[in-house]
């Protein structure tokens, strides 16, 4: 190796070396809190994207956080339900659910499920699949959006938090498809945004991140350069009310405002379609995507130069 060849690696390892010592304090916060990753759009259908965000979750782990994941399958469902020759209507946002398209969302998000379970234990980390129904976690009632009936599209009104703590106590990463029952013990679908929200507040998480197929909020939808790095719960209100946050961020935010508002101390909403968005955002000064915080929420320190 010349020279040239050897100052030049020894400066990449220093890079490297820098990086670790930039996320210490981090880890060091960071250490034993929860975190709720949402688990879902492109990162789930581009496999690059998929071995990034589970090797993500593997670091959090093993670094002494304790991830909980809860994952959707919405295209994946679709495309089950068109081989089987069913149809696919949506009504408000939501996927028309009736009794034969229930099965095939629930064998599909099991299969994704376990899946990811396959993937992270891959990994060395330990992992579970289970669903809302096990445990009796997740409790639903049927959703009427503008009292329109969709089908077995649930509601959380209840979030049993028992199963879940089990498992983190004994070092395992949930990995949780969304699917609920009534009271009658009939199955419903449930949006994997709302459940992620509901779960996240319920274990009182120190974060809950949404990887989505864009950069975060932008005073300019569709301009990068326009994002917001963060916002406190009077800031968001305030764009919803004047137009700025619409169409499919504004239920989005919403989630990550009710998320704030029953204990999640911080929710971010991040470009899942970014290699490593998770590390980028949780232990870089910098970070990435927008952080919704509660009004009195303090401030990190990169974050404090754009208030």
């Amino acid at each position: 190796m010349s020279r040239e060849d050897k100052e030049k690696y020894m400066d990449q390892i220093t890079v490297k070396a820098e990086t670790l010592i930039e996320a210490l304090p981090y880890i060091r916060d960071f250490n034993n809190k929860i975190v709720v990753v949402k688990y879902g759009g492109s990162a789930m259908v581009d496999k690059q994207l998929e071995e990034s965000v589970i090797k993500d979750v593997a670091l959090l782990k093993l670094v002494g956080m304790q991830p909980i994941i809860v994952h959707g399958g919405g295209k994946e469902i679709s495309r089950w339900i068109d081989k089987v020759g069913g149809e696919t209507r949506f009504e408000e946002g939501f996927r028309v659910t009736d009794r034969d398209t229930m099965e095939v969302a629930e064998m599909v998000l099991n299969r994704v499920n376990k899946y990811l379970v396959q993937r992270v234990e891959h990994l060395g980390v330990k992992a579970i699949g289970i669903c809302g129904k096990d445990g009796g976690m997740l409790r639903v009632e049927k959703k009427m959006p503008k009292g329109k009936d969709i089908g077995y599209v649930g509601d959380i009104t209840h979030v049993n938090t028992e199963i879940l703590e089990t498992l983190l106590l004994n070092d395992f990463i949930p990995i949780i498809a969304p699917v609920g029952m009534d009271e009658k013990g009939d199955t419903y679908n449930i949006n994997a945004d709302d459940a992620a929200c509901a779960i996240a507040g319920a274990v009182q998480a120190e974060k809950l991140a949404f990887l989505t197929d864009v950069e975060g909020v932008c005073m300019n939808p569709g301009d990068p350069n326009s994002l917001v790095p963060v916002l406190n719960l009077i800031e968001a209100n305030e764009l919803i009310d004047s137009g700025v946050i619409k169409g499919g961020m504004l239920p989005k935010v919403n989630n990550c405002i009710n998320a704030v508002n029953s204990g999640v101390n911080r929710v971010h909403i991040l470009d899942g379609r970014r290699e490593h968005c998770l590390l980028l955002e949780f232990f870089t000064r910098k970070g990435i995507g927008t952080a919704i915080i509660g009004d009195d929420t303090e401030l990190y320190a990169h974050e404090q130069h754009v208030k």
